[in-house]
């Protein structure tokens, strides 16, 4: 286990209202208040924006939430950035993602028993952290599933994500041990 390069911060270094989230945050999670909240809170108006900014897409977003949790993961799994996969396998169980699914996610698009558009999602997954881009036909298989919003989104969620993963990586945060 590496040291986190940047310490999680406390009341003194958060301000008590970013204190106070984490620690709701860490309530909803069963964890330790996430590190990610009191390691990026050390931003302060900073951490606001970018929180505003990744509400919109999760838990605010058009896509239903466990397939947002399913993109989560598969770029997590992509990135090996197990800060974010242990993270999100707790968020994700809450909206309906089964340990089957995780497995099948680990994976990735080539997996069997994909239900509606779960192979698209993994596939477009992929393509995006891969190449960082689409081809023409990915883009028109994911227009032919989603409206111009939620292609939008998704094509955010993912970048969001694959951003959020070089950011845990090179702070070297550990997953937040459970309660």
């Amino acid at each position: 286990m590496s040291e986190p390069r940047i310490r999680p911060g406390g009341v003194r270094e958060l301000g008590p209202v970013i204190w106070a989230f984490s620690r709701i945050a860490g309530r909803a999670t069963n964890t330790a208040p996430p590190a990610i909240f009191t390691t990026l809170g050390r931003g302060k108006g900073l951490f606001w924006g970018w929180l505003h900014f990744a509400g919109k897409l999760m838990p605010g977003g058009k896509l239903p939430r466990r397939e947002t949790e399913m993109v989560i993961l598969r770029v997590a799994s992509l990135r090996g950035c197990d800060y974010e996969f242990t993270h999100h396998v707790r968020l994700g169980r809450r909206a309906g993602v089964t340990a089957a699914d995780v497995e099948r996610i680990t994976v990735g698009s080539s997996a069997e028993g994909w239900q509606g558009h779960e192979q698209l999602l993994m596939a477009i997954t992929e393509e995006l952290i891969g190449t960082k881009d689409l081809t023409d036909t990915s883009w028109d298989a994911l227009r032919a599933a989603y409206d111009e919003r939620t292609a939008l989104e998704l094509l955010l969620l993912i970048g969001h994500y694959d951003m959020l993963a070089t950011t845990l990586m090179t702070l070297r945060l550990e997953p937040d041990p459970s309660r």
